[in-house]
């Protein structure tokens, strides 16, 4: 048994918050009372006194549901020396993540049973709940439709080519309709490569500072104009990922008026930064898409705040200090984000008032739960024992990664909300300076 005493719990699914205590059955991984502080007290700590085995005062500290991400890259496997599934399951649980879904573009793909097969049972031997979508087209080709229903089948959690949009509509189709039988989401990265001169890079002051011609706004917006026009026909799951533009802000808005199957996802980055931070941080900075003005910041913080994006999601996509190093034309996009993904959300958006905790909470667990119908993002006995407890208040400074690559342009920031402990399935892994 575990007891978590005095926390203020933040429950997103029922709307409850105040300070509670829980009880956790570490066998069964379930959460057996929530009840009012100091309800368990001494009766209830004779009840269990020969099971419990620790008792965590809370004080000061908010308990929520354990965090879902919905959009990591682990690069397990093919490219274990950026990350593992071990050291990224690491990181989850250091930034307060109990489950996360897995993007497919690894090598070999995912777009096989071995594959997938592989992915699973390796992320069964961490101590959170790693999850995998399988790929769309095999070998993110863009040709030929995988067996969406036998990987299905197999334990995928969704489908995505992730980092190659699908520029076949025919094809798009397909498996909208495929996907939306085997009741699973599919996700687009939506950059038409096209229109793209120099990815990474915001074809506007960022571009002109280095000299090259960048990645225009229209490549997003035309891919998700598309694409939203045929999930709407379909009436099919689609997930628009990782949004930086405010007209596609706009257009998931109108869509999300004539389906309810549209959903959207930010990462931090994209509500925090614009393209200055890259001709400050050079390819630390440097993402897919890339970050671009104020404007669409902005745009993005009201997404968030009116529902038209639905969740935050973190793009995690660790690269080695050695890739990094090279030029802004040949180093690889991407930033890691799991660690410095609540605090973000915490200075970003309830800091300065766009959004309360819980709506940061709902949007950080609870809707990117339900999107790839994962039993998460909640707090109800008899329901998971998956938590995570931070102080919203406390500061630390970002460095000294779980990850194996440390690729931010947070690194030396100083930010609120130190977690202390992630808990999954009833079991501490993660306690405040280790990672278990």
């Amino acid at each position: 048994m575990l007891i978590l005493k005095n926390g203020y719990m933040i429950d997103p699914a029922s709307g409850i918050e105040g300070y509670r205590d829980i009880l956790i059955d570490t066998d069964s991984e379930k959460i057996v009372r929530i009840v009012p502080r100091g309800a368990l007290a001494e009766e209830m700590a004779s009840t269990v006194s020969d099971s419990i085995g620790d008792v965590i005062d809370l004080t000061g500290q908010i308990l929520a549901p354990g965090l879902v991400d919905v959009h990591v890259h682990f690069r397990d496997p093919g490219f274990t020396h950026k990350e593992d599934i071990h050291t990224g399951a690491a990181a989850a649980a250091k930034g307060g993540f109990t489950s996360v879904v897995l993007m497919a573009n690894t090598k070999p793909a995912v777009d096989n049973a071995e594959t997938l097969a592989y992915v699973r049972n390796k992320g069964k031997e961490t101590g959170i709940h790693v999850y995998t979508c399988a790929n769309v087209t095999m070998g993110l080709q863009g040709r030929e439709m995988t067996d969406m229903e036998m990987l299905s089948a197999q334990g995928a959690a969704g489908f995505t080519d992730d980092g190659i949009p699908l520029m076949d509509e025919r094809l798009l189709r397909e498996a909208l309709q495929r996907a939306a039988k085997c009741g699973k989401p599919v996700s687009l990265h939506e950059e038409n490569p096209s229109l793209i001169k120099n990815n990474g890079v915001n074809a506007g002051k960022a571009a002109a500072y280095y000299g090259i011609g960048g990645s225009p706004r229209e490549a997003e917006i035309s891919m998700v104009e598309r694409d939203l026009r045929i999930a709407v026909e379909e009436e099919a799951d689609l997930s628009i990922q990782h949004i930086s533009t405010k007209e596609a802000v706009e257009l998931v808005r109108r869509a999300k008026k004539k389906s309810s199957h549209i959903y959207a996802e930010a990462a931090p980055h994209h509500f925090t930064l614009t393209e200055e931070a890259v001709t400050r941080h050079g390819t630390l900075a440097k993402m897919n898409p890339p970050l671009r003005e104020e404007e669409d910041r902005l745009a993005i913080i009201k997404g968030l705040q009116d529902g038209t994006i639905d969740m935050i999601a973190t793009d995690h996509a660790p690269h080695s200090a050695e890739e990094k190093a090279k030029p802004i034309t040949e180093a690889p996009s991407g930033i890691v984000g799991l660690e410095t993904a609540l605090s973000l959300g915490i200075r970003e958006l309830v800091d300065k008032g766009y959004l309360s905790m819980m709506e940061l909470i709902r949007k950080m667990s609870l809707a990117p739960a339900r999107l790839y119908h994962l039993e998460a993002g909640y707090l109800k006995e008899g329901g998971p024992a998956d938590l995570v407890v931070f102080d919203p208040k406390r500061e630390w400074v970002v460095q000294d990664f779980a990850s194996k690559s440390a690729n931010s342009p947070f690194v030396g920031e100083t930010m609120p909300g130190v977690v202390s402990h992630t808990i999954c399935g009833g079991k501490i892994v993660y306690r405040e300076g280790t990672v278990r």
